[in-house]
């Protein structure tokens, strides 16, 4: 089992409670809470489907536009020299600080 479950454009992180000696998930990337629990590794992805499909289930009832994971936004708090120095490379490069960023990242990755 990866890391990170994928389904219909959803991604969700795993991590055993030992508390409760559950395996319990969230969906991740999104402001909507959406939690799955599993007593077992192997049903760990079928609980995940199941949050998943009862979420879109819900929105679809009230006819809520359901939230997707990673909409491509979001806030970076940084030190404000740094903050200055990649706006000024940007402008250096004709390109936008969101375009700046967005190579940076995908450089790194």
């Amino acid at each position: 089992m990866s890391n990170v479950l994928t389904y219909k454009g959803y991604f969700a992180t795993v991590e055993f409670d030992g508390d409760s000696c559950m395996l319990c998930g969230s969906v991740v990337g999104m402001n909507d809470g959406v939690y799955f629990e599993s007593q077992s590794a192997a049903d760990i992805d079928r609980a995940f489907h199941e949050a998943v499909d009862d979420y879109l289930t819900f929105c679809a009832e009230k006819g809520k536009e359901p939230e997707k994971s990673y909409k491509g936004s979001f806030n970076v708090r940084i030190n404000p020299d740094l903050h200055r120095a990649a706006a000024m490379a940007a402008a250096a490069n004709k390109e936008s600080l969101n375009q700046f960023v967005a190579d940076a990242i995908a450089a790194a990755l």
